[in-house]
């Protein structure tokens, strides 16, 4: 599986809507949006990053462009490359040290992503 934006070792940077964009949810919150994610897909939901320190961040990795002129409910972050809008997402390598971050979901082929509307909904219901 070719994910060049995945690091070797630790965790990196990536600049959003290059390969991805990613909705953060904090805390709780968050786990519970993953676990609701988790299923209504079935156990596999596509990328998702955990956070274990400060925010308690949940990072749900989505095809890039897909967060711009949506409509998000309050306590979602989106990161994303909107016009004079820059964003970076921490991202883990898949093995290894990389506290204080986690795969609570790795990547299983190049083009996988969280779907977005899918995504959208659960928050809606979930945090709306």
């Amino acid at each position: 599986m070719n994910l060049e934006w995945i690091p070797a070792s630790g965790f990196q940077l990536r600049k959003a809507g290059v390969q991805f964009d990613a909705v953060r949810v904090d805390g709780d919150e968050g786990r519970q949006l993953a676990l609701l994610m988790e299923t209504i897909t079935g156990g596999e939901p596509g990328p998702v990053v955990t956070e274990a320190n400060g925010r308690r961040a949940v990072y749900f990795l989505v095809p890039a462009g897909s967060t711009v002129r949506k409509s998000w409910p309050a306590g979602v972050t989106t990161l994303n490359a909107a016009v004079g809008h820059i964003s970076y997402v921490p991202i883990p390598a898949l093995t290894g040290r990389t506290w204080p971050l986690a795969w609570h979901f790795p990547p299983t082929a190049p083009d996988r992503f969280v779907h977005t509307l899918l995504l959208l909904n659960a928050a809606s219901a979930l945090l709306g």
